[in-house]
């Protein structure tokens, strides 16, 4: 009752506060609102969504609106500085850390995993390389770390005996366990922790200072709780790899400048900038996109029929069978990149196009299905692509 009750509140007021950071276009500088709201306050009603923050970057400026409530009780509003789960999203951080751990020669992308642990020497899992990891192209490795394994011993246990149902490298299972692994390994070969590592040298370099994997007590307050499917407030409890995986907390205000940092690199500025770059690197193709470092890789324009192909269920939960790229296909403007996150209570989406230099950033406290999350991005960068056309100050 506490979840409707908090829910027709949002439906009749339709309090949504919006705003831009940077100034916009002085004519119109609430410019994409009606076309966010459009895509954005449907799908909340129809999966019963507390609240949500959502951010766009258009040629540099940056713009958010914000919906709802972050806390059903007492109620409190989502702003931009709400910190969200962005579960797998996450990974997009883990992969950064690795290309930068390359590019400060502590490993190479194309070396097997029993380098780094020798422990796994001459199993499947050993001979894996580390952009089998990076990519999901295990061969089988599944979705979840199994619950049995309570510590890092028995991780390794596991991996010696696992066998790949497709051959190792032969297919593209997702899979939390292979992307833990290389935080594992990158943080080694660093000679740090992984939290410290992405709260030290990762998130500082990319401006990110309000982006947690243990969020402290002074920004408690901003975190948001999230609803399960039971409408009971919960928030992540990590397991084993979980830093690694899922455990990413965040703003739409900080992840913005974060698409920002996607889309504008270019491989220059600073190291880490560089490495973020660097994730964009296609290694294999798929039946639906190229697969980078994590992130997922469409030609733009897409159909949205393919887009929402590639961020199903089929996707997820099966092995897809992948070709290797080779040479790798170098980071390209005229692409859609997009990766999709959730935790038991928290559903998050990000995406952007560097040709046409708009990105899109959405966060929800409640997990709801990858495909809407899709369609609702692509429906809100057509829209803004056709103001844009018809708005002769519009940088191309």
């Amino acid at each position: 009752m506490q979840q409707k009750k908090a829910f027709s509140w949002f439906a009749g007021s339709l309090l949504i506060t919006s705003l831009s950071v940077q100034a916009a276009d002085s004519a119109a500088p609430d410019a994409y609102r009606a076309d966010v709201d459009r895509a954005i306050l449907p799908m909340m009603e129809k999966y019963n969504i507390p609240g949500m923050a959502v951010a766009l970057t258009v040629d540099g400026k940056h713009y958010f609106y914000n919906y709802g409530l972050a806390q059903l009780s007492p109620e409190k509003k989502v702003t931009s500085d709400t910190l969200f789960e962005l579960g797998s999203i996450s990974k997009t951080f883990n992969v950064t850390l690795a290309a930068y751990a390359a590019q400060q020669n502590k490993l190479a992308l194309s070396d097997r995993v029993g380098k780094y642990l020798p422990g796994l020497a001459d199993t499947p899992f050993g001979n894996l390389t580390l952009i089998n990891l990076a990519t999901h192209t295990s061969g089988g490795l599944p979705l979840q770390v199994p619950d049995d394994l309570a510590n890092e011993a028995q991780l390794m246990d596991y991996l010696r005996a696992w066998h790949s149902p497709q051959g190792a490298g032969q297919g593209r299972s997702y899979s939390n366990i292979s992307i833990g692994v290389l935080g594992l390994i990158s943080a080694r070969t660093m000679g740090d922790t992984y939290v410290n590592l992405l709260r030290d040298v990762i998130l500082p370099a990319l401006d990110m200072r309000h982006t947690w994997i243990d969020v402290p007590q002074q920004e408690m307050n901003n975190y948001a709780w999230g609803y399960d499917k039971q409408d009971k407030p919960v928030r992540l409890s990590s397991g084993l790899l979980g830093d690694e995986a899922y455990g990413v907390k965040s703003s739409s205000a900080d992840m913005i400048r974060f698409v920002d940092a996607n889309m504008h690199g270019n491989g220059e500025g600073s190291p880490v900038r560089q490495a973020v770059t660097a994730t964009h690197n296609g290694y294999f193709t798929t039946a639906k996109y190229i697969q980078d470092m994590i992130w997922e890789q469409y030609p733009w324009p897409v159909a949205l029929q393919t887009l929402i192909e590639g961020n199903a269920d089929e996707m997820t939960y099966n092995i897809n069978p992948v070709k290797t790229i080779t040479p790798a296909v170098p980071p390209r403007q005229a692409v859609f990149l997009n990766k999709t996150g959730a935790t038991g209570g928290f559903g998050a989406y990000v995406a952007f196009i560097p040709e046409t230099k708009t990105g899109i950033v959405m966060l929800a406290n409640r997990n709801y299905p990858n495909t809407e999350r899709a369609q609702a991005a692509w429906r809100i960068f057509n829209d803004v692509a056709g103001h844009r056309a018809l708005s002769p100050n519009s940088a191309r």
